[in-house]
């Protein structure tokens, strides 16, 4: 959503108008008009991190331990031969406990430990779903979060400033015509990118109950990646 912060300095007297990267001095000799603006710019993903990962169980720690290293490294290789490198594939946890009698059902049939573990794996977009159903073929039964995101944000951030700019012209010239006074050039701007927060379109966590052979891959279509920036621009006026 665009917002708008306009400043109009004409003859007067000198006074200063502080800014984030230096003072600009307005006076009868200095005839100028700031704006601020705020612009952004959306794209459709091209990268997907796909959050996979297994939970299972035991009736001792050995024996839970000794099932998930086999689902581990089982889902490890389905996913490796589908060409992702190690380099796309971070592990985020992994922990084996005991099970808390507040899991009545399991606990009353002896079962005493959880072993559980999860990656994220970036691979493009287009391939989120085609990893997710490999994944979960192979027994990766606690899978599904993905964050969608672009593999150079940085241009996207640009882009945004730059329509930010151009805004921040037009609103410019409207109000120079609207003073019977000519814009000039531009003598500053700053791009006052906001904070930015997570960026996290993710689809819901699904979990799955048995190991599935055969099934196509779910219906994914990537989400978009917005970038907002902030432009304070200083035009002078003639």
């Amino acid at each position: 959503m665009k917002h708008l912060a306009l400043f109009v300095a004409l003859m007067g007297a000198p006074w200063f108008l502080p800014c984030s990267a230096q003072t600009i001095q307005v006076s009868k000799d200095n005839r100028t008009i700031a704006i601020t603006t705020s612009d952004e710019a959306t794209r459709p993903a091209d990268t997907g991190q796909v959050s996979i990962g297994f939970i299972t169980y035991g009736v001792d720690s050995d024996g839970t331990y000794a099932e998930g290293s086999r689902l581990s490294n089982a889902i490890l290789a389905a996913v490796r031969a589908t060409g992702v490198k190690d380099a796309q594939i971070s592990s985020r946890d992994q922990n084996l406990r005991p099970l808390g009698e507040e899991d009545k059902v399991r606990f009353g049939k002896g079962i005493r430990f959880v072993l559980t573990q999860n990656w994220q794996v970036s691979v493009p977009a287009t391939d989120a779903a085609k990893l997710l159903n490999v994944a979960v073929t192979a027994g990766a039964n606690t899978s599904g979060d993905i964050n969608w995101t672009l593999a150079d944000s940085n241009s996207l951030e640009a882009e945004a400033a730059e329509k930010a700019l151009t805004h921040a012209r037009a609103v410019a010239e409207r109000m120079a015509h609207g003073l019977n006074a000519k814009l000039g050039p531009l003598v500053y701007a700053s791009n006052q990118t906001p904070p930015r927060g997570p960026v996290v379109f993710a689809q819901s966590a699904m979990t799955a109950s048995r190991v599935m052979r055969k099934v196509a891959p779910l219906a994914i279509v990537p989400d978009k990646v917005t970038r907002s920036a902030t432009v304070y621009a200083v035009f002078a006026i003639e």
